[in-house]
């Protein structure tokens, strides 16, 4: 995985040793991803607009907020990931990959930590016990 740090400030590599916040967004299928401060960043689509990409091109991304403890992931299934059209097959596709992908980025920067999902982000398990 090819891994992109943004900073207009300071070393990343530094600030992940003190353990400050960072952001970050994978692509899909995990070929690359790109993370900055959080306090640089401070959402996911400002992130993309920093590294030139174009913001409304979040939906291609797997988005998370992470340190030295734990990594939440921001858990948004867009409506038409893989082309999955039966809606609890398509969210638990998109479960089961981001675990993977997320988990291959956290361990590249040698983050072996729990990925968590935030209570607000959990609306999408309800499709799953239908």
């Amino acid at each position: 995985m090819k891994i992109i740090k943004y900073s207009e400030r300071e070393d990343l590599d530094k600030a992940m040793k003190k353990n400050e916040p960072m952001i970050a967004i994978i692509e899909f299928g995990g070929e690359t991803a790109y993370m900055g401060h959080i306090d640089e960043c401070m959402e996911h689509h400002i992130l993309l607009q920093k590294v030139g990409l174009p913001s409304s091109d979040i939906d291609k991304y797997f988005r998370i907020i992470f340190d030295s403890e734990s990594a939440d992931w921001t858990f948004i299934c867009p409506p038409n990931y893989k082309e999955i059209n039966d809606k609890r097959r398509r969210i638990a596709t998109f479960y089961a990959d981001g675990f993977g992908v997320i988990s291959a980025f956290l361990s590249e920067l040698g983050r072996f930590t729990d990925i968590a999902i935030p209570k607000r982000y959990r609306r999408h398990f309800g499709a799953l016990g239908e």
